[in-house]
């Protein structure tokens, strides 16, 4: 009985969409039309795939009842015909923070804790917040968007590497939040960002940040065991919304597959925000199995018109402005999955204009159309309610005067939940256009141009304009001007019907009273022009596309080289082996090996290369670099073992090339020295053109990166609040992780559950000797003291890098086993550099010490020849040992001596051919071979330059097309490439734009 008397009660309240209110309303009385209205006669889009002509559009209660074209109409139906004029589901924005406030960013400095109880231990990690929370819904943002044609947006907060849940929320401005919202709980959001609200240091690098999400899935796996006593709310929420999508905002191609790579290891398929570069490597994104929520923020054309500065301007920031149109059509015709987003827009209102122009570029309508409305449903799993027409569906529709991606087409109403909101006058007819007529003895000009809710009119008599005043409702237009005599100040009134669109006819009354007709019709002249101007847009459509290269910048091959059979004839041939330097000698590369040395040699299938007068070498190997890297330090803790530089490759780094072009084949990239426990190594062979993932090594030895000295404790930070801050402190660090790790170690081997942990993963095999150590050092104290750390855990330190005191202690460190990799005559540009002297890398070879020369810097490593020809001058050493510096040697320390670093049967083809002696500061390396691949050549090196004049030229011209347009133009930025080092810090907030 009381059921039933609850039920009356709802019964006789005003019923809202979906239910009733239990709510009371304290602004007003309000009713809601639960009648049905039906739109007729219209063109009506079902779905993307799915047209109806002349259908009839049935809704109640903001839901769409049927659609069709024999559908019955109930008895006091509000029927609202539509003939002529088109029906389409409103858009969705997947990717928004519509609503809600930005972040505030924290106090001032670093701080090295979590400032949370009873949430991860990482401030950045933030499954638990919800986007509800702090929502506040605007309408004026809600407009904008209506505009657009977007009735949905998924909301979350922006901040922090792991951002909590989204909420799908309608944009019904007639409405309340209880209606708005249609799920509060619809997503999970991700990102490489840290939250500004915490001071928190790390992750302070994108390695960080990829470190930082492993960890937490691997911590969440484990608290989900019940293996964890305390209460940890975000590992709780984290494994709550593992049903949710999970959308993670990359914002470059890069990024994009770093974010997979994370996803991948965790079995989690992330949706993807991308950056609009995905074209680049379209393959490697198609792979990925990803669906991409796509940005369209398409760069606007340069202002070239100052050859200067036009020249000054890299070729991958032209063909970006040129080829980022067309990335929708090619992730279409690849079969990639996207939704498009105003995501990234700097003004909403630019959406319309770039969707256009992707339209015009290629992109099908019909794929656009998905792209805004099916498959954001999908991706929501909200497919049964919206982004169609169907019956059941949310009563979301466009009401426009045609095909919504005509640039003519207006856009009418925009419907949300059966609630109209009117963007343009639907029943008045269009005016746009130039007006001649004559009044009272003067000839005017009248312009008229906008929406029908907002028209602009300029009146123009001879050339003085005058002040004009305009409103047009329902095909009546009101004009106001001032008279042709500029000395009095009256005004002339218009009331005046538009009957066809194409004229104005009423009554003018005069500022005497009087009145008299009025008749002004379109120019015939006008209509040509405006006929004129379609068939130049037309024309003038940008279908052009710029190649794209591998990489995609100046140099990159427009197709990736292959191996070749080659066989250098006559050459002398530095073998690095025990055969020594062998004259007139050919060199027969097959199948990416070296397959024969020696006179005479002959192969049928081979590219014969006359090396007369010119050198053979192993390719050059750099020990200890920093190029090709999106970033190199991860400062944020004292110990970073879990980060690793191949996470942060930066295949499209132009240093790889120009060090091809100094005959380096192979480096290391070391993680820099921030703190004592630096991060794992990436070991490369430069195979310009390759994706990041296949420069490095196969099977590559493990290497991380120690560090001493001034760096370290921070001497020269004015921000010096993390430990350790002396050097008998960084002892100490090692002392506890080393100790630390042996009893994880231990407990790894106990077969007993435990806590995996990448940190004491990575410093297990140091003691395990399964990882290598390449230290950062300079001062002999500090060397000796880590040797006999590593005596004290029984393993050894592979290889001291920069090592500039080595000489110092050069018997300790053969008796230790330790490598050294040095500079060749660098010192004095810091403290602990002070006893630095050019001798070093001789009198440490004379010890017995295996010794490598080392760059640290991207414009030495194009000439580390030249630097081992130093320690000819410098001590003595032999031309063959020199070379070996820089090939063989530092092969070894790298534990590639049996692939790399001589001429020698069996090993991988990785030779440069030098046009004299390889260490004379006249040797040009003319050709660099990676496994039988050519990836440097120096005659085609000059026809590519040619090719990069071309090209720029073609570009400038059309952006100089843009202008002459009277198109936007943004102004030439110089941008100065940062060379990286080892105390290269990555101080930025926000880093998803790092490639």
């Amino acid at each position: 009985m009381i059921k039933n008397f609850i039920g009356a009660i709802g019964f006789l309240c005003c019923s809202c969409l979906f239910g009733q209110e239990y709510f009371p309303k304290n602004d007003g009385v309000k009713t809601t039309n639960t009648n049905y209205t039906a739109f007729t006669n219209a063109k009506i889009h079902v779905s993307p795939s799915q047209t109806i002509d002349s259908g009839t559009l049935l809704i109640k209660d903001g839901k769409v009842i049927s659609s069709g074209t024999n559908i019955s109409i109930p008895k006091n139906t509000t029927v609202i015909n539509l003939d002529g004029k088109s029906i389409y589901p409103s858009f969705i924005d997947i990717y928004t923070d519509f609503g809600v406030e930005k972040p505030k960013r924290g106090g001032n400095g670093p701080s090295y804790g979590a400032s949370r109880s009873g949430f991860y231990w990482n401030d950045h990690v933030m499954p638990e917040q919800d986007v509800m929370a702090t929502f506040n819904y605007n309408a004026k943002t809600a407009s904008e968007m209506h505009k657009l044609g977007f009735g949905v947006v998924n909301t979350h907060m922006p901040d922090g590497i792991v951002r909590g849940t989204g909420a799908l929320i309608a944009l019904n401005n007639d409405a309340d939040n209880s209606m708005r919202v249609i799920d509060g709980e619809t997503t999970q959001h991700l990102s490489f960002n840290k939250s500004v609200t915490s001071r928190q240091r790390y992750p302070s690098s994108i390695m960080g940040s990829m470190a930082l999400l492993r960890q937490m899935y691997n911590d969440a796996k484990w608290y989900a065991a019940g293996n964890i006593n305390t209460k940890d709310l975000s590992l709780e929420a984290l494994n709550n919304n593992k049903s949710l999508p999970q959308i993670f905002e990359a914002g470059s191609r890069a990024n994009l597959m770093r974010a997979d790579k994370v996803g991948d290891a965790f079995n989690i398929q992330y949706t993807i925000v991308g950056g609009g570069d995905e074209y680049e490597r379209i393959d490697e994104v198609k792979a990925t199995n990803a669906t991409i929520i796509l940005p369209i923020n398409f760069q606007l054309a340069y202002d070239v018109e100052n050859p200067f500065l036009a020249s000054t301007m890299s070729l991958s920031d032209m063909r970006a402005w040129n080829q980022e149109p067309h990335n929708p059509r090619l992730l279409d015709e690849n079969g990639i999955q996207f939704a498009l987003t105003t995501h990234g827009l700097k003004s909403k209102k630019s959406f319309k204009s770039n969707l256009m122009k992707a339209i015009e570029s290629g992109l099908s309508k019909q794929k656009a159309l998905e792209a805004l409305t099916t498959i954001p449903a999908n991706l929501l799993g909200k497919s049964n309610i919206l982004g169609t027409l169907k019956s059941g569906s949310y009563a979301n529709f466009l009401i426009t005067s045609g095909d919504i991606f005509d640039k003519e087409t207006k856009l009418y109403e925009n419907w949300v939940q059966g609630h109209p909101h009117v963007l343009e006058q639907m029943n008045t007819k269009n005016i746009d256009g130039d007006y001649n007529f004559k009044l009272a003895g003067n000839d005017y000009k009248l312009s008229i141009s906008g929406s029908t809710t907002k028209p602009k009119a300029k009146l123009e008599s001879g050339d003085k304009g005058l002040g004009t005043k305009m409103n047009y409702l329902d095909d009546w237009v009101h004009l106001t001007f001032k008279t042709a005599d500029s000395t009095k100040k009256e005004f002339i009134r218009v009331v005046a019907n538009s009957a066809t669109g194409n004229s104005l006819s009423g009554k003018a009354i005069m500022p005497t009273g009087s009145e008299f007709s009025f008749f002004a019709s379109k120019t015939a002249k006008e209509e040509v022009k405006s006929k004129d101007k379609k068939e130049k847009d037309s024309e003038s459509k940008d279908t052009y596309m710029s190649p794209i290269t591998y990489p995609n910048l100046a140099y990159g091959f427009t197709e990736k080289p292959k191996s070749e059979v080659l066989l250098f004839k006559n050459a002398t041939v530095w073998t690095n082996e025990s055969d020594g330097v062998l004259e007139n000698t050919d060199v027969l590369i097959k199948d990416g090996k070296i397959s024969k040395i020696g006179k005479d040699l002959s192969d049928r299938n081979a590219k014969v290369i006359d090396a007369t007068g010119k050198h053979v070498t192993a390719g050059i190997i750099d020990e200890h670099s920093h190029i090709a890297a999106a970033s190199i330090n991860e400062g944020g803790q004292n110990s970073s073992a879990e980060v690793t530089i191949e996470d942060v490759i930066d295949d499209e780094d132009i240093d790889i090339y120009r060090n091809l072009a100094g005959g380096v084949t192979s480096i290391q990239i070391l993680h820099g020295s921030a703190n004592p426990i630096g991060g794992r190594s990436a070991i490369i062979k430069l195979k310009w053109g390759e994706s990041a993932d296949n420069l490095v090594y196969n099977n590559s030895p493990k290497f991380i990166k120690f560090a001493l000295g001034e760096n370290v404790k921070q001497s020269r930070s004015s921000r010096n609040e993390r430990f350790p801050q002396s050097r008998m402190g960084v002892e100490q660090v090692f002392m506890d992780y080393f100790s630390r790790a042996q009893a994880y170690d231990k407990a790894k081997k106990s077969g007993k559950p435990y806590r995996k942990d990448a940190e004491m993963e990575v410093l297990a095999e140091i003691l395990n000797k399964e990882r290598f150590i390449s230290c950062h050092s300079y001062v002999q104290s500090e060397i000796n003291m880590l040797m006999k750390v590593a005596d004290k855990f029984n393993f050894n330190i592979n290889t001291f890098t920069h090592i500039l005191e080595g000489y110092k202690v050069a018997d300790k460190m053969k008796d230790h086993g330790v490598g050294g990799s040095t500079f060749s005559d660098w010192w004095a540009y810091k403290y602990e550099v002070n006893d630095a002297i050019p001798y070093n890398a001789a009198i440490m070879h004379n010890a017995g010490v295996l010794v490598a020369i080392n760059s640290d810097d991207a414009e030495m490593s194009r000439r580390l020849n030249q630097e081992a020809a130093k320690s000819v001058k410098y001590g003595g050493i032999s031309e063959e040992e020199a070379l070996k510096f820089v090939t063989l040697n530092p092969a070894k320390l790298l534990h590639l001596d049996d692939r790399v670093g001589s001429i020698k049967v069996g090993k991988d083809a990785d030779v440069v051919l030098w046009s004299d002696h390889p260490l004379s500061i006249y040797a040009k390396a003319e050709k660099t071979i990676i496994e039988g691949v050519t990836y440097f050549d120096i005659e085609k090196d000059k026809q590519m330059r040619e090719a990069v004049k071309k090209e720029k030229s073609e570009l400038i011209n059309l952006m100089l097309q843009d202008k002459n347009k009277g198109l936007k133009t943004q102004p030439i930025k110089k941008k100065v490439k940062e060379l990286m080092h080892c105390d290269t810090m990555d101080n930025q907030e926000s880093i998803h734009n790092h490639n």
